[in-house]
């Protein structure tokens, strides 16, 4: 018998995390999870492939990958400068707010645009985008284009690139290609996004291809969306920016799948934060807003999540006798100490700063250690600090040999990534109290034992109060999640005093926990509100299982609408593909079915994988001024179609 494995891989913030999945049952078979590796993330996928039981991997027919490149990328381009060819020259189209953004060098207004049914307004002013081309072609690495209305009528975004790619051979990206939500600046900086994410992703997934393929592995290469399906790599290409929160997108379909449960809430806790989201008859809810990134407000649809940035790796700290969590991420003094074995003795001969002097970068437990990046051009003290800085963990008293300036220097060197941070973390707390042993317990013993003290309590309560917070937390982000009209810090404070209030939140719907070390906040989530608690076999690698048994998913979007052209009324249908004018309602609707079912098709079919079976369904909005009109005002037809990847 022929048995087929598929692999999944997540590259997250702190591990990256493989497994090995069994077709014909699902069955995960073995798994493995490995530190993720900066800033090239490539090492941490191959060691993570490495510790897989090697038997399996000649079998391998599929392999899919989630990452959070992509919006790391992003992210990153808020504290540094972009590295070099990756700008990107944006082109707006019509009546529409220039991008006045210093993170956008090269744009242009130019005239042009189409009216909300479509009609065209001006002109396009096709000289001016030849001779903005002409100025920008040698300096950046993409074009994106938007136009006003475009997803009424795609024509000027579409003869824009047309004129692009007579003129360059560079990759051009069109709002409407993206979205079909209203708001021509906002679907133009989604463009921009994502033409500045394609020669960083192409670099990326072709390093995973060729690391597949030299290992001697034939199989189909797909990436997850985030909305939660999965794509062959070259379309994944095509659009990176989809690829933008693929993480929770992961643990969504890993939690749904591994508990095999269609409606539940899901807690992803990782090392950078703990996420909080919703699985409804099996599909991730998505968000009607899009995705914000890194400041920037795109039209991408993605899942609708609440994020708390505390995360198993989040910095503990003491201040004024109050415990603090974050928001930086440090490394664990637990995990540093198995890297960097002299950092034990260091935690034991710390000492104590002034009160004056404590901060979340001065504590007694915070270490610090070059990243190994190149610096740029540095302050005095900057550099001073920096060179006091080794490539073994230096405690505050070796930075700090004569006296302690600001800890703002500090700061600087951490968002210019030329040094990282090693501290106490929730991740400590649970070796501590035995509920999580991966690393060395005695190191996160000894850096408990000084934070107690400047609190004047036990090591162990200690301990049990940050564990005792975090549950607490993740409780309070499910309810911060279902009940959004009601601010966080009251939600916090009905959960923390329970019992003086006689009050306890339930939800009526089970509660999947995912993440490394979330078995041991099993107790804590079940004593802060009353909701089943499910903890799935392998729900340390849920990601990694998510990007594996992902579907293949496409929402296509029609409008229908009765205008007014002079003294008559006619029926429009918008669709990604253009407009079409019809003599009436029903023969529009008609069409319109048509229509979606055929792009869903197309896009299942052009998706790069084989699809063995699926089905579309069809979500039907009306919007009427009376009810007894014999026709709406407009329709909107959503048309959901999910196909099942071909073993």
């Amino acid at each position: 018998m022929n048995i087929k494995y598929g692999i999944g891989i997540d590259a997250g913030g702190t591990y990256t995390d493989a497994v090995i999945v069994r077709e014909d049952d699902g069955k995960v078979i073995d798994y493995t999870k490995s530190p993720t590796t900066y800033p090239d993330p490539l090492p941490g996928i191959k060691n993570a492939l490495d510790s897989l039981n090697q038997s399996y991997l000649k079998k391998v027919s599929k392999v899919s990958v989630s990452t959070t490149l992509a919006t790391n990328a992003v992210l990153e381009n808020t504290v540094s400068e972009r590295p070099s060819g990756h700008d990107v020259a944006l082109i707006m189209i019509g009546d529409t707010k220039d991008p006045a953004d210093p993170r956008i060098p090269y744009y242009i207004t130019v005239e042009g645009g189409h009216s909300a049914n479509g009609r065209e307004i001006r002109f396009l002013d096709i000289q001016s985008i030849k001779d903005f081309v002409l100025e920008t072609k040698d300096k950046v690495a993409a074009f994106a284009v938007s136009a006003n209305f475009s997803v009424r009528n795609p024509d000027h975004e579409i003869k824009a690139k047309e004129i692009i790619e007579k003129m360059t051979d560079l990759p051009v990206v069109c709002g409407h290609e993206l979205s079909q939500s209203l708001g021509s600046y906002e679907r133009g900086i989604t463009a921009y996004i994502d033409a500045q994410l394609v020669p960083i992703s192409t670099q990326f997934m072709n390093a995973v291809v060729s690391e597949i393929k030299r290992r001697g592995i034939d199989a189909q290469i797909m990436m997850l969306k985030c909305d939660g399906s999965v794509v062959g790599i070259d379309e994944a290409l095509r659009h990176p920016i989809e690829s933008i929160f693929t993480g929770p997108a992961a643990s969504l379909v890993g939690a749904a799948y591994l508990s095999k449960m269609k409606d539940c809430i899901v807690i992803d806790v990782g090392g950078t934060s703990t996420d909080v989201a919703k699985v409804t008859h099996g599909i991730p809810e998505i968000t009607d807003e899009g995705a914000v990134v890194g400041g920037w407000q795109t039209k991408v649809k993605a899942i609708r999540m609440e994020t708390s940035a505390m995360g198993g790796d989040s910095h503990v700290w003491i201040k004024n006798g109050v415990i603090s969590f974050g928001p930086r991420k440090v490394i664990p003094i637990c995990m540093a100490a198995a890297k960097w074995p002299s950092l034990k003795d260091k935690v034991k001969k710390a000492s104590i700063p002034s009160k004056i002097q404590l901060c979340e970068n001065i504590q007694p437990t915070k270490f610090y250690i070059r990243t190994g990046s190149k610096p740029d051009i540095m302050g005095k003290t900057e550099k001073e600090l920096f060179d006091r800085i080794g490539d073994e963990p230096t405690s505050i008293g070796e930075i700090f040999t004569d006296g302690l300036p600001s800890s703002v220097f500090l700061e600087l060197l951490i968002k210019k990534k030329l040094i990282h941070a090693i501290g106490f973390t929730p991740t400590d707390a649970l070796h501590v109290l035995g509920d999580y042993t991966e690393w060395d317990n005695e190191a996160s013993e000894i850096a408990a034992g000084i934070l107690s003290k400047m609190i004047q309590t036990e090591r162990t309560d200690f301990c049990e109060d940050v564990k005792s917070s975090f549950g607490k937390n993740m409780a309070a982000y499910v309810m911060s999640y279902l009940l959004r009209e009601i601010d966080h810090a009251d939600i916090r404070k009905i959960i923390d005093n329970k019992y003086e209030y006689l009050t306890r939140f339930k939800v009526g719907v089970p509660v999947v926990l995912l993440g490394g070390p979330v078995r041991a906040y099993v107790d804590d989530v079940r004593d802060a509100i009353d909701a089943e608690i499910i903890l799935p076999e392998h729900a340390e690698v849920g990601n990694a299982v998510g990007a594996i048994v992902g579907k293949v998913t496409k929402r296509i979007e029609i409008l229908i609408r009765n205008v007014r052209e002079g003294n008559k009324s006619v029926t429009m249908m918008f669709t990604p593909a253009g407009r079409k004018r019809f003599n009436n309602y029903p023969q529009a609707l008609e069409e319109a079915d048509v229509v979606g079912r055929q792009l869903v098709l197309e896009y299942l079919n052009n998706s790069g994988l084989p699809i063995e079976d699926h089905k579309i369904e069809v979500i039907k909005q009306d919007i009427r001024i009376n009810d007894s009109d014999l026709f709406p005002l407009e329709t909107n037809l959503v048309f959901v179609g999910v196909g099942d990847v071909e073993d």
